[in-house]
């Protein structure tokens, strides 16, 4: 008897734009709809900025879990579950998962799947002991780890089942990102700096995570021995008033601009020289890989998955989190040098061109979906080669 697709929501609770947002969509579009049927599940904030960019069949569904005492919501997504007869509930992030996870195996879900993303290093106090993740653990059928850092992270220090986790690295349209893309000086001009300014790009959200105030912290010891070095900061988040403020404190407003969220970063990195990410904490950043894609070597932290990407002394440079002196020297060796920073980006893209392709981690992805579905004692929807002899 042939099964139809298998509906599939995805849950997100967070209000910003980020490098998970662009990991679901990205599945949004991969998944074969032979196979799958999709709904979308986030709050309003991220509804309105993901919406140009989510495929016209999903279906679209504002939602916000405040709280586990947020019982309205919690009905909300059980009737949301259970009308539209999910198969399969994704969540991103533990947070969603902590609300999701629980309701969905209330309302019948077969399968669970909890994709963390990261490491969570701002816990503190009690809830650094875990015990609430491993009992949300209990309704997670699977867990995607997207760095094997990310893995280690989840069973060693969380406690959970090891059985449970899968290693799938995040994919990107390597593509669009093309390192013979000319630098686009009218941009460059249009933000005050010359034309032979070497500029350094940081993609990402400009909230504690990513470590923006070490960045602009080291940036005085840099332009001391490259007067003409310039930093583009592409993002936008809760600190960007508080950045700009330090930038200027530091004597930064000649160097520095804030050009918040762009959709398509891929001029951006045209423009760049290098990259740095000066994370506190990471799972996998999408933004190595498309650096590394557009041929632009980086310099970043060495925290969980970072360097599963940027291996140190070979696609780019890695040093210690927080650490302003280490950092400044590593751009500067990269400022100094044009044929390392070239080799160690034309290693980086050799390199994400084997591990990170979307068609790889879509593949992936959807053969775990039908493994825990078939282990769930389900009909796998037909036309699907080969699934066991591939397992």
């Amino acid at each position: 008897m042939s099964a139809g697709p298998i509906p599939v929501l995805q849950f997100s609770n967070a209000s910003v734009r980020g490098g998970v947002e662009e990991h679901f969509l990205t599945l949004l579009h991969g998944f074969d709809r032979r196979r799958f049927r999709f709904y979308l599940v986030c709050t309003s904030e991220n509804l309105a900025k993901l919406k140009p960019d989510v495929p016209a069949d999903v279906e679209l569904i504002p939602l916000r879990l405040a709280s586990p005492k947020d019982w309205r919501a919690a009905l909300a997504l059980a009737r949301i579950l259970r009308q539209r007869k999910i198969g399969i509930l994704h969540s991103h992030m533990f947070t969603a998962s902590m609300f999701a996870s629980p309701v969905g195996w209330m309302a019948g879900v077969p399968v669970i799947v909890e994709t963390p993303h990261v490491r969570e290093l701002w816990r503190k106090g009690w809830k650094a002991n875990y015990f609430i993740d491993r009992c949300i653990g209990r309704f997670v059928t699977k867990y995607i780890c997207v760095s094997q850092a990310n893995a280690r992270y989840l069973v060693a220090t969380k406690g959970l089942p090891e059985r449970k986790m899968n290693v799938i690295y995040s994919g990107i349209d390597l593509g669009h990102y093309n390192p013979d893309r000319p630098c686009p000086i009218a941009l460059k001009r249009s933000l005050g700096f010359a034309d032979e300014d070497p500029v350094l790009a940081v993609i990402g959200r400009l909230e504690p995570q990513k470590g923006h105030h070490v960045l602009l912290e080291a940036m005085p010891a840099v332009l001391k021995r490259f007067s003409r070095a310039r930093l583009v900061c592409v993002g936008d988040g809760a600190l960007r008033q508080q950045l700009a403020k330090q930038a200027g404190e530091l004597g930064l407003a000649d160097a520095v601009r804030f050009v918040g969220y762009q959709a398509d970063p891929a001029d951006w990195y045209a423009m760049a020289a290098f990259t740095v990410l000066p994370s506190f904490f990471e799972g996998l950043p999408l933004t190595c890989i498309e650096s590394l894609a557009s041929g632009r070597a980086m310099v970043a932290t060495e925290v969980d998955g970072t360097p599963e990407v940027i291996l140190n002394g070979k696609t780019g440079l890695t040093v210690p989190p927080n650490d302003t002196v280490r950092l400044a020297e590593a751009i500067c060796a990269l400022l100094a040098d044009a044929d390392l920073c070239r080799r160690l980006a034309r290693a980086g893209r050799e390199l994400v061109w084997q591990r990170f392709s979307v068609s790889q981690f879509v593949e992936e992805t959807q053969r775990l979906y039908l493994r825990a579905w078939e282990q769930c004692g389900r009909p796998v929807p037909e036309r699907w080669p080969v699934l066991r002899q591939a397992d």
